[in-house]
């Protein structure tokens, strides 16, 4: 694609075609009046349909970075790339339509509505109604709110949560091949801010885009990156790698301070549900006979199942006494407290959910929330100590020999 193909067709960059790599070459950033560069000089490759974590203290210049990709801030000089076109020297307005962003709060419009908000960038780009339409009703979907439900709402009607959601739903409207995510999930809660991790997860196994990601949270960078950068004053690169290569060995004591004490148990996040077994829950769904749905139960024995909705996707925990009341299966309001985890979940996120649950399982999705499995407290347990066992073994390969040892 040439680079007159994106400042002229800003859709050209946004037709669906998955991801792209982006290439940073010797890009600085220099304000005036201040003596060092806020980005000196810095050169990097976010590989295609990789999430790559920008990680640093406050200041170090991780955000100008990942800004300077939209043009949000505009390079003092280098390239950036993202596939063989130099953004640089594209139109910035029609750049940003070909380039998803999420900041924290998720920066939604107040006076427009849930459909409004996601049809934005859609609408520059000249969509008709109808294809609008059905492109808020499928991203609405996609983050696991109900068109019918949510798309008429207002901002202020939604949970942070819920508002991250749409935000993400928003940059993604366009289908871009690249996604910016500046600190999304640092202004919710901390049970909230687990699942819109695990939702993202969850939407990259499925759409495979090319995300940059600005956190402050190493946990965060080790549970979601395929790679991280850390990254010191002038977004200086001291470390660029897997996480469990910086887990396992941190370049100098810059990166040991940032992962901190624990490291071991850090590991424990790089395991995902995914890695385990999973195991089978009596299922029913939604209009179906309760009298099969307990026999399918007793059959297991089972004294609870699990009600699935017409596309597979988990509403709620049934007792066998609730599904011999008339009608149980007829209606069934989804429980907003169930305890779910997608296979791109970490085994600690498993757990936590667990905590929370009567049921001794927690439900595992996939795709588009489709039902999986279960996973049982004991599977966690022993898969976790398998890996604490693991890095044990690890940390004491890389100790240096004793005295006694050489002599």
């Amino acid at each position: 694609m040439s680079d007159s193909a994106i400042m002229n067709d800003p859709t050209a960059a946004s037709s669906g075609s998955g991801s792209e790599r982006i290439l940073l070459e010797n890009v600085t950033k220099r304000y005036a009046g201040q003596k060092d560069a806020a980005v000196d000089d810095v050169t990097m490759e976010i590989p295609a349909g990789e999430i790559v974590m920008l990680v640093g203290p406050s200041g170090c210049g991780k955000t100008t970075t990942m800004k300077m990709i939209n043009r949000l801030i505009e390079p003092t000089s280098g390239r950036i790339l993202i596939g063989d076109v130099d953004v640089t020297h594209a139109n910035p307005d029609k750049l940003r339509r070909t380039i998803g962003y999420v900041i924290q709060g998720a920066g939604l419009f107040p006076h427009y509505t849930v459909a409004e908000n996601i049809a934005i960038v859609p609408k520059l780009l000249g969509w008709d109604k109808k294809r609008i339409a059905a492109r808020v009703d499928e991203l609405l979907d996609l983050v696991n709110l109900e068109a019918d439900q949510y798309r008429n709402r207002y901002p202020r009607e939604l949970s942070g949560g819920q508002q991250q959601r749409v935000g993400v739903a928003r940059a993604l409207a366009a289908d871009p091949p690249v996604l910016l995510m500046d600190e999304p999930f640092g202004a919710v809660d901390p049970i909230t801010r687990q699942r819109l991790q695990d939702e993202l997860l969850r939407l990259q196994e499925e759409l495979n885009k090319t995300i940059v990601f600005v956190t402050h949270d190493f946990d965060e960078a080790v549970k979601l990156g395929d790679r991280i950068a850390i990254l010191n004053t002038g977004s200086e690169i001291v470390q660029y790698d897997t996480p469990d290569a910086i887990l396992a060995n941190p370049a100098n004591e810059f990166v040991e301070g940032f992962v901190g004490h624990g490291a071991a148990l850090k590991q424990l996040t790089l395991t995902r549900v995914r890695d385990v077994e999973l195991h089978d829950a009596a299922v029913a769904h939604v209009g179906e006979d309760p009298r099969e749905a307990m026999k399918a139960a007793r059959a297991l024995s089972r004294e609870w199942v699990i009600v699935l909705d017409a596309h597979d996707r988990p509403q709620r925990w049934m007792s066998l006494r609730d599904l011999q009341k008339p009608g149980a299966l007829d209606v069934v309001e989804r429980d907003f407290e169930l305890a779910v985890v997608s296979t791109a979940s970490t085994l600690n996120d498993a757990l936590d959910e667990m905590l929370t649950s009567s049921h001794g399982v927690v439900v595992v999705t996939g795709r588009r929330n489709a039902y999986q499995g279960v996973v049982r407290v004991e599977t966690i347990m022993k898969a976790m100590q398998q890996v604490q066992a693991a890095a044990q073994v690890q940390a004491e390969a890389q100790e240096p020999p004793t005295d006694e040892a050489v002599s």
